[in-house]
């Protein structure tokens, strides 16, 4: 998850209030001057830092917990809207009629957007879609584009030997005008040079475009903000894409000085893949930072060939206990398609699968474990999918050989699908656990006697 630094540090500045049953002065700005240092780590502005705890601060000593809430819940919540706030609603786009001009600079990750909006425009609405590459100054541009892209039905408009970038926006239009939408990929420069200023004109006179997205890199941090207000200036910038958020201490300088422009975050990607992007909903990102899950983010992220009725089946197993190395397989298929464990436990509440405490070593350490396990299972037969229990010390040295791992791996594996087993029984009388993962399939209940 992108600025997991800054989750840990809010979560110890609440848990300055645990185990206290009402708020005094000095806990309140204990815990505020521990946020503002969170927040200023960050990357967030000065100002905003201070304007945010300030109002944190008010509201904990005027506002009184509702009766049963908890005081650090009371303070995780206020945190949660004020952060909301502070990053805007979002902004909701019909993808119909509509022409995308993509602005920014140099090595911020346009073109690799423009393909990853295309493909989520085409995914989650089922539009015609089409993209034309601009960029004559970038050798390779068309190239990469198609590239992106040569798995999807978008199209791609270019003409790698022109020089006359207008030109090629002209001609594009023309020929795949009749797209849903038509998404321009311009080239970028070091700065907003005097031939850049000219060329982008040019550009976004004759593209007309009713969307106008300038994608800037999260590294650039409080940076995002005069840049984002440059573009705006030059073009009319309706709305801002925040790149490469994962892994950057920054993001929350990018975060919260492009909310500030008028600019407003409309996607943010968080990986390489085409499939990495995702359209900016603060008060969904705050619930994923602050712990508190996003539930629907995770659906959202499930591919178009996941078998919806196979994961509903394969849940109701896992909780019931009724859970083989088959379905363990099957599990870490979904997984698989779905993105990194990082990706998907930062979509789940802390609590869920007690896996909320787990640094990002052990994450990574998971996901090299499960590549490992699926591995070992594809030396095993059916029938010791089916019933793990079968698996003795020939047949582990057999299966050990086969994977070309160790027996230590094996029993590794068999380790984990044991725990596993255990905490879903665990889960299978909480009822807690199991509203949240009706609300994560969608239905109405679980039946968890099932076989």
């Amino acid at each position: 998850m992108a600025l997991e630094g800054l989750k840990n540090r809010i979560l110890s500045s609440v848990g300055l209030l645990s185990g206290k049953r009402e708020a005094d002065e000095e806990a309140i700005r204990e815990l505020t001057k521990s946020l503002r240092r969170a927040l200023l780590e960050a990357d967030f502005n000065v100002r905003q830092a201070k304007e945010l705890t300030e109002r944190i601060e008010r509201r904990l000593l005027e506002e009184q917990p509702r009766p049963g809430v908890r005081l650090d819940t009371h303070a995780m919540n206020l945190i949660y809207t004020e952060l909301v706030r502070l990053l805007g609603p979002a902004r909701e786009i019909r993808p119909h009629n509509e022409t995308v001009l993509m602005v920014g600079l140099y090595g911020q990750g346009k073109t690799t957007t423009t393909a990853k909006i295309a493909e989520w425009w085409r995914r989650h609405h089922g539009v015609k879609v089409a993209v034309i590459e601009a960029d004559v100054h970038r050798p390779g541009a068309y190239e990469q584009l198609c590239q992106l892209l040569e798995d999807s039905p978008v199209e791609v408009y270019g003409e790698p030997d022109e020089t006359d970038a207008v030109k090629i926006v002209r001609n594009g239009i023309a020929a795949v005008g009749t797209a849903d939408v038509v998404i321009i990929d311009t080239a970028g420069r070091d700065s907003l040079d005097e031939g850049l200023r000219e060329e982008l004109s040019r550009i976004a006179k004759v593209a007309n475009a009713t969307e106008r997205f300038l994608v800037i890199d999260a590294q650039v941090g409080q940076a995002a903000g005069p840049v984002a207000q440059t573009f705006h200036d030059l073009v009319g910038v309706t709305g801002t894409i925040v790149t490469k958020l994962d892994g950057t201490a920054r993001g929350g300088g990018a975060l919260s000085a492009v909310a500030t422009t008028g600019a407003p975050i409309v996607f943010v990607g968080d990986g390489e893949r085409v499939q990495d992007l995702e359209k900016f909903e603060s008060d969904r990102f705050i619930s994923r930072l602050l712990g508190m899950g996003d539930i629907k983010g995770l659906i959202d992220l499930a591919p178009e060939d996941l078998d919806q009725e196979e994961a509903i089946r394969l849940t109701q197993r896992l909780m019931s206990g009724r859970f083989t190395l088959t379905d363990m397989y099957t599990q870490m298929e979904m997984m698989s398609k779905i993105g990194t464990v990082d990706k998907i436990l930062s979509h789940l509440p802390d609590g869920m699968f007690g896996m909320g405490s787990m640094s990002s070593a052990q994450k990574t350490q998971m996901q090299s474990s499960l590549a490992k396990f699926r591995v070992i299972m594809d030396s095993m037969t059916q029938q010791e999918k089916d019933e793990p229990l079968l698996l003795k010390s020939q047949r582990i040295r057999r299966i050990a050989r086969g994977s070309g791992t160790n027996e230590k791996d094996v029993k590794a594996l068999l380790n984990q699908w044991n725990r596993s087993k255990k905490m879903m029984r665990g889960m299978k009388g909480d009822r807690k656990m199991r509203r949240q993962m009706q609300s994560m399939l969608d239905v109405d209940d679980l039946d968890l006697d099932m076989g």
